[in-house]
């Protein structure tokens, strides 16, 4: 269920308000494309400055968009584990079909301390979980070890591994069961990461151009290499251009530009400063989006 291009969904204002309108259209652009799963409510999706109930409700909206056609994995995650606990009992009752954890941050966590707050949200919600390890956002690093005990805990199903290691990833994948999931979270990465064992990515360029993330996962797992890696040499400008400054800002502004939903941010991420605009501008242009 899950695995191939699975989309890190952005959260659409307008007004300051989320756009219920946009999130739909946005979740029938990913059927309709072949994404595999929409995940809101993650660091795409601006979940660290959403209110409880405007957490929730994405959420909901999320899942009542997709209709069953495509899993939603929620991003329920918190340095407050019992925050996340209570993100991730509305999710499961509002039918998501995962959670996605991000690991604590902030609190700067032991590895001890990481191992037993996943361990305690896995305990109070049965709901497939995924942990979202990315250190250079959350300051901790879930070593490979760590994992290997997480993996023993029966929903504690995979990882989206945004480390850029992947001598880490490698690792994790050699310590843990084979039906643990390694899951990319950087889509510079995607081919190399199928190519260690890796089943998809929860992609952050997808949310503009899903049928070529998705192509390139089918390509792979069917085992026509050579159409996965020119999709890969493809879409690489492009995924530059992603992170020319903090995502979500590019693929936000990106998507303004594409007419997709409305450019807003939240503070305090902001608008984008002119040069780098400019930049993003000509790799859509080469790439034939706008």
């Amino acid at each position: 269920m899950f695995k191939g291009s699975m989309v890190a969904l952005v959260t659409p204002f307008k007004n300051g308000k989320i756009d219920e309108k946009a999130l739909g259209a946005l979740v029938e652009f990913h059927i309709k494309n072949g994404t595999s799963a929409v995940v809101p409510c993650g660091t795409t999706g601006e979940s660290a400055t959403l209110s409880y109930d405007e957490h929730d409700k994405v959420i909901e909206l999320a899942i009542q968009f997709s209709k069953g056609r495509i899993p939603v994995i929620a991003g329920t995650g918190s340095n407050s584990t019992e925050e996340a606990i209570a993100l991730t009992m509305h999710a499961k009752k509002a039918g998501a079909n995962a959670s996605l954890q991000v690991s604590p941050y902030y609190n700067r966590p032991t590895q001890k301390g990481l191992y037993l707050h996943f361990k305690a949200i896995a305990e109070a919600v049965d709901i497939p979980i995924i942990i979202y390890n990315i250190a250079s956002r959350t300051g901790v690093n879930i070593e490979p070890e760590t994992f290997a005990k997480l993996a023993e805990i029966k929903n504690i199903i995979g990882v989206k591994e945004s480390s850029g290691s992947l001598e880490q990833m490698s690792r994790i994948r050699k310590l843990c069961p084979k039906n643990f999931l390694l899951i990319s979270g950087d889509d510079a990465l995607t081919l190399p990461v199928l190519s260690i064992g890796g089943v998809g990515i929860i992609s952050v360029v997808a949310n503009i151009i899903p049928g070529d993330v998705a192509d390139m996962c089918r390509a792979f797992e069917s085992g026509s290499i050579k159409k996965a890696e020119e999709l890969h040499y493809k879409m690489l400008g492009l995924v530059k251009a992603m992170f020319i400054e903090t995502n979500p800002i590019p693929v936000k502004t990106a998507m303004g530009l594409m007419k997709m939903c409305e450019p807003d941010l939240r503070l305090p991420m902001c608008e984008m400063l002119p040069e780098n605009r400019e930049k993003l501008v000509k790799a859509l242009k080469e790439y034939k989006l706008i």
